[in-house]
């Protein structure tokens, strides 16, 4: 029997939509009845994950906890979390429930490995991301090589994130998005991680001139998999 998924969303709610139009855009069916079953908590009280790590904000984990238990009820058969900074707290998490949670940060790895074999990666994501150095780690288990925003570069991304988040004219973003783009470029990247789950609906509305690797997709593509279904090609 194929399986359903659980998404334990509003990180942010944006994100979450998304992520939700990707697995239906990218699940192979010829009607309504051939789609995967999915769950969504769109739960808009979780605190933010970049302030709770790097400024002592709130814990986010009882909220997501919370949302978890509701997955659990509904009958979800795995969990995926829309946002990437979210999986720092993936550990704490997992030891609180038999469903097997899907990493985003591992299967984006993967893809890169993939993709882009001896290929120089940029991470884009949030402070919160970039300064626990959980895409760094996932990365080099795949033995990925990248580089990194500095810090005039992170204020961009932080900028363009919350922009998406907070619904304001994203042209604000585009010329310190390009420089960004360029400056990475000239440090050895190849290719760009949108590590942040705002970061592809920036990308894609700005339409930036890269190659990106959306991180979204790669866990939309990986959850359809994982629940017995085929992946549009």
């Amino acid at each position: 029997m194929n399986k359903k998924i659980g998404i334990l969303g509003g990180m942010g709610p944006l994100a979450t939509a998304d992520l939700l139009k990707k697995i239906v855009l990218m699940t192979e069916a010829k009607c309504d009845n051939d789609h995967i079953r999915i769950f969504v908590d769109d739960n808009p009280n979780i605190p933010d994950r970049t302030a709770a790590i790097l400024r002592g904000g709130r814990d986010p984990v009882p909220e997501m906890l919370d949302s978890l238990r509701v997955l659990e009820k509904c009958g979800a058969d795995c969990v995926i979390m829309p946002c990437n900074t979210a999986h720092y707290f993936l550990p704490r998490l997992q030891r609180e429930t038999a469903l097997p949670f899907i990493s985003m940060l591992a299967v984006t790895a993967r893809a890169c490995a993939r993709r882009f074999p001896g290929k120089t990666a940029a991470i884009l994501g949030t402070r919160g991301t970039l300064q626990t150095g959980i895409y760094a780690e996932a990365l080099g288990r795949e033995q990925v090589p990248f580089v990194l925003p500095d810090e005039p570069e992170m204020d961009a991304l932080m900028d363009a994130i919350y922009g998406v988040k907070g619904g304001v004219d994203l042209e604000t973003v585009r010329q310190p998005m390009e420089a960004l783009i360029a400056e990475m470029r000239g440090r050895g990247a190849d290719y760009f991680i949108l590590g942040c789950t705002e970061l592809p609906i920036a990308a894609q509305e700005l339409r930036l001139a890269a190659t990106f690797v959306d991180p979204t997709a790669e866990l939309a593509r990986a959850a359809i998999e994982y629940c017995g279904y085929k992946v549009k090609e």
